[in-house]
Order: C-alpha cells, then structure tokens, then sequence
C-alpha cells in the first residue's frame, strides 16, 4: 500500500491532537473535580444528576420553610407561655377577691391591678414576630387582631391559619387564629352555664352544676323562681323556651340537688322570694369579656341589703370557671403547637438525612475518582510523548535526508 506524504502528515497530525485532547479533558477533570463535563460524557449520568440536583434544591428550600416554621411556631408558644402564667395570676387574684374581709377599696385595688393583666394579655394577644406580621390574625398578618373601647375587645382579623410547605406532601400551620385562641371558649362547664338575676336581693348562690343523664338534654334555657310558700321557701322551674313550667311549688333546701332534663345544680344559702336563676346552653365566650366583667364586679361597691355579697360571689364563681375554661384552651392551643413544632422538628431532621443522601449519590454520579484520573493522565502522557515521538520519526524518513 502507497502511503503519501500528506497522508502521513496528517494522520500523525490527528493522532497526536487525539491524545491531546484526550490529555486536556482529564486536566479539566482533575482541576474541576467532576467526572462529567458535558453530557456527552455520560448522557444517562447526566440526565440523573439533573434530576437529582432539582430534587436536591426543592429539599433545600423545604430546609429554610422548616426554618421559619420552627421559629414561628417556638414564638407562639413562648406567647402562649406568657398568657398562660398572666391567667393564673389572674385567676389568683380572683380567688383573693373572694376574701370577706375585704372591703370595698380592696377590692377595687384588685381591679386596677385585673385593669394591669387584661392590658398585658391584650398585648400578647397582639404579639408580631420579627418580620411585623401579627401572630393571632389568621390570613390578615398586617392587621392587628385585638382593638378595645374601654373593656370591650374586638377581634378584627379572621379565621385563617398560615401554612408552610415544609415537605412534598406536607403544609404546616405556622399561626392561630385569635378568635380560636382567645375568643372560642365555651362558658359555664361547657353544657350548659348557670346564672344570677343581677336583681336578686337575696343570699342564694348557684354552683356551675354538672349533666347528670346526656340523653335528656335539650339545649333549652330554664328559670328558677322563687316564692314563699305557707311551709316555707319554694322554687318553680320553668322551660322558658317552650314557656313550658316543669315543676312548681318545690321545697327549697340550702344545698340540696336540683335536677331536671338531665343536668343538677345546688343553690346554697337563702335566696329571698322572688329571686330567680337561670340556666342556659354554654356558648362561646371570649377571655377578654369574662376578666372585663370580673373587674366590673371588682368595682361595684357592696350593699348587703341588697344582695350585694351573693351578687359578688355568683360573680367571682362563674368567673373563675370560665378562666379555668379558658386556661383549658390556651393549654390545649399550646398543646396542638408543641405537636407541630415537634414535627417541624422531626421532618427537619429527615430533610438533613435527604441531604446527605443526595449528594452522596451526586457525588457517586458527577465526580471524578482522583486516583483512577491522576494514572489516566500519566498514561496520556505517555501515550501523547510515544505519539510525538513516532510522528517525528516517521516525517524523517525521506531519501533526501540521505543525500
């Protein structure tokens, strides 16, 4: 076979630019550290590290949602934290309230005291955290949920909650609504709720009482009324939503049971004839009217001629029941944001092991092995020197250099 001179030339030529660039790639593979520079390289790789790099990211990103669901949900609690120790304070300075040795300057101390609390638990109710979003305001982060006219609060946010994607399949609320927190809470014993007449002028005094058969309950609103009776003090009890009389012309006994469609309560001491009490379905009663109306009892002066102490002390039950109540939500809110924050926490910590999975198996797919590239390039050498080194012995055979 005839081989020309140009041939020779250039197949020596393209030999050596071969292992030159053969040479070259693996420089670049060393000095990058990725085994992969094109797709080229290793299409299926390639296409794996993509894939893999985008689900890498999205966990990332779920890691700084986490993030600020974890701190969000930390200042919750520690809100609530601090509400829960003002409401026993609250509810400590009730329980003093009710001291028969108090007199009335007393207790209004107590009230400008209650006065300090509600405005303290209106301001944690109005809590932001450190970007000024309100934390009690649902959707409305920038309205503030709680304003008041004198001891009346109003709730100006709605009943949204805030979520977080914190996971593929996963949305985490990070906020509660005021009105869940603060707003929803049943009075009374949570059936139903007993109460005074404001007018009553005698010493009867209602307990919160208790449901005594489930079945019979009818949700309705009942009366007892009291009248002198020729043997003594009696009662009726009337169904004041049908207008129905259920019993009359009871005997009253200090203490005794009174139970009737399937709930019991006791009135302790004397009321006088005509006196009544009522009691009606339980409903929802916000904290901010239950220590208002404690404060306003705090204020009103006693006059035993006209009831004035039972008047105080039905007062001071119901409240301390409807703080216990409210105590109960605020725990049982701080519990359903402990559950989150542990999970938050939880799927953290996945999200970490995630990460360290994914570029591990980046690492197995994209980078170079040093060892295996480092002798790659030495043979490359080797081979590029045999290379230039035949090419420029093969371009010297020719007679004329003979001549």
């Amino acid at each position: 076979m005839r081989v020309s001179t140009s041939g020779m030339f250039d197949s020596g030529t393209a030999t050596i630019l071969q292992q030159q660039e053969a040479l070259v790639k693996t420089q670049q593979q060393l000095s990058t550290g990725r085994r992969i520079l094109t797709p080229s390289d290793d299409p299926i790789a390639a296409a794996q590290t993509v894939s893999l790099s985008q689900t890498a990211a999205l966990n990332t990103q779920f890691g700084v949602n986490r993030e600020h669901a974890i701190a969000s949900l930390g200042l919750v609690e520690t809100t609530l934290d601090n509400v829960t120790t003002n409401l026993q304070d609250i509810r400590e300075i009730a329980v003093h309230a009710g001291n028969s040795s108090l007199t009335d300057t007393d207790r209004r101390s107590l009230a400008t005291e209650l006065r300090g609390r509600f405005e303290a638990l209106l301001g944690q109710a109005n809590t932001t955290d450190g970007m000024g979003n309100y934390m009690f305001s649902g959707f409305q982060a920038k309205t503030q949920p709680f304003t008041r006219s004198g001891l009346n609060v109003q709730y100006n946010g709605d009943q949204g909650q805030r979520l977080n994607q914190v996971a593929p399949t996963r949305q985490l609320a990070v906020s509660n609504s005021g009105t869940e927190v603060f707003e929803r809470i049943k009075n009374g014993n949570g059936i139903f709720t007993t109460a005074a007449d404001p007018s009553n002028t005698g010493g009867g005094i209602i307990t919160s009482g208790s449901v005594a058969n489930p079945a019979s309950l009818t949700g309705h609103n009942y009366e007892i009324t009291f009248a002198a009776g020729a043997t003594g003090l009696t009662y009726d009890v009337t169904d004041t939503t049908t207008g129905t009389t259920l019993s009359s012309g009871n005997p009253f006994t200090s203490d005794e049971t009174i139970q009737f469609d399937g709930l019991q309560f006791s009135i302790s001491n004397t009321p006088n004839a005509g006196d009544t009490f009522t009691v009606s379905p339980s409903t929802n009663q916000s904290i901010f009217n239950t220590i208002g109306n404690l404060i306003t009892a705090l204020e009103t002066p006693i006059r035993s001629q006209d009831g004035g102490g039972a008047r105080l002390t039905n007062n001071l039950n119901s409240a301390l029941q409807n703080l216990d109540n409210g105590l109960e939500q605020i725990l049982t809110t701080r519990a359903s944001v402990g559950s989150r924050l542990q999970e938050a926490e939880s799927l953290d910590i996945q999200g970490s092991d995630l990460e360290i999975q994914y570029e591990q198996r980046l690492s197995e797919l994209r980078d170079v092995d040093f060892a295996k590239a480092i002798s790659e390039l030495n043979k490359q050498q080797v081979y590029l020197e045999a290379a230039q080194k035949s090419f420029s012995t093969v371009t010297q055979l020719s007679l004329f250099d003979f001549i």
